[in-house]
């Protein structure tokens, strides 16, 4: 790839006003192709005739357990059903559940789905993940679980939650969507809390289309939630409990063995842009990487930066506006905090006047957005990123 701009005033010119843009073609934000080995694994299934949940379904499960350090792994049929399969016999209807102000709907609609009281806890403002010190200030007497997302493929802090978890005998789920091969101080993060569970979905880092998995290593609750996955089934027609069905497919379970081959080398590929990215942007005053939390290695689903108002001449929105126009896409994950969903409405007030409110989340919802991170992106994607960034920040620089 290679910069198209050669006229040295219409090149500093923003290409939203009429110069020049840095790239005519725009660094891909991700790449969600399919290699030929993946479509192969998937026509050996439908050639075999078995689509239901059968024999790499099973694979999917022994691989990513070990690899995620978990006893036990359940595939289901996306990540949101992974979610209701932990949440459900963990937690009870009417129980406090901890949960973060700065995530994806799901880890919290699963919870309101279960008739639990989602307690929003406020974000860390350096990393982004939830902040413990305010989820403790949250803890009471009907508090009975936390659930704590891996922001963007980053570990939260592991020790600090199962630390608050054990003084007040909570139950952990941890939502993992985005953190697949993520580690916590060398192990793989499904070795801790309750449950942890997955996404397979078409842009996740091992995408099968819909997809999803949750890992424990209880005996007794791998039990529980194989028989919700599939109608509390325990042999052919009898039903031992109400569940649901929540079963994968072979399709998808191939397509995710085959693209597991390579997960780590594409891993390896997202960190290696994570540094470079750091680089890029060291000297870029306004534009901050959001911080890993110590302790952890990220698997960088995504790449997010923090954007500061005081630096620039225009909102992020508009900085962002700017940069695709160069030829560098973003994305906003995301533009509202969950406490600033509708959907939670009736959980917000009694929360705010108790234990204050989530200005850290706020915030972040009109100052962070996404880069393109994937396993592709090459020095020239670098050499259109620096210099797009470079030329958007001068033009707006305060």
């Amino acid at each position: 790839m290679t910069t198209t701009a050669t006229n040295p005033t219409s090149s500093r010119t923003l290409a939203m006003n009429g110069g020049t843009p840095v790239s005519a073609t725009p660094v891909p934000f991700m790449l969600p192709g399919l290699a030929e080995a993946d479509i192969e694994a998937a026509v050996k299934v439908l050639k075999s005739g078995m689509l239901r949940a059968a024999k790499k379904c099973e694979e999917l499960e022994t691989r990513m357990g070990q690899l995620s350090g978990a006893k036990h792994a359940m595939t289901c049929a996306n990540g949101t059903c992974a979610l209701q399969l932990a949440y459900e016999p963990l937690l009870q209807p009417g129980d406090d559940v901890l949960v973060p102000a700065w995530s994806y709907i799901a880890t919290v609609s699963m919870i309101v789905a279960r008739g639990c009281n989602p307690i929003f806890v406020d974000a860390d403002p350096k990393t982004g993940q939830i902040d413990l010190t305010d989820a403790a200030g949250r803890v009471t007497e009907n508090t009975k679980g936390i659930a704590a997302t891996h922001m963007y493929g980053c570990p939260v802090d592991i020790d600090g939650v199962q630390s608050l978890a054990r003084s007040h005998g909570l139950k952990v789920i941890y939502d993992a969507a985005q953190a697949h091969l993520a580690t916590w101080k060398g192990q793989g993060i499904g070795a801790f809390g309750d449950a942890v569970t997955y996404s397979f979905y078409a842009t996740k880092n091992l995408p099968t289309g819909e997809g999803g998995m949750v890992t424990c290593n209880n005996d007794a609750l791998a039990r529980q939630i194989k028989l919700l996955r599939s109608h509390g089934e325990t042999e052919k027609y009898l039903h031992e409990q109400v569940g649901y069905n929540y079963r994968l497919n072979d399709i998808a379970g191939a397509l995710g063995c085959s693209r597991l081959d390579r997960l780590q080398k594409e891993t390896d590929a997202r960190r290696a842009a994570a540094a470079r990215y750091g680089q890029l942007l060291a000297n870029v005053k306004g534009i901050t990487p959001l911080g890993v939390t110590p302790g952890a290695v990220s698997a960088y689903h995504l790449y997010t930066v923090t954007f500061d108002p005081k630096q620039f001449r225009c909102t992020r929105d508009e900085f962002c506006k700017a940069l695709n126009a160069e030829g560098v896409p973003t994305a906003l994950h995301y533009p509202r905090s969950l406490p600033q969903q509708p959907a939670f409405a009736r959980f917000i007030d009694n929360q705010r006047n108790s234990f204050g409110g989530w200005p850290v989340a706020e915030r972040l919802a009109s100052t962070v957005f996404s880069l393109p991170m994937h396993h592709g992106l090459s020095e020239a994607h670098f050499a259109v990123m620096a210099e797009a960034i470079d030329k958007v920040a001068a033009a707006y620089r305060a």
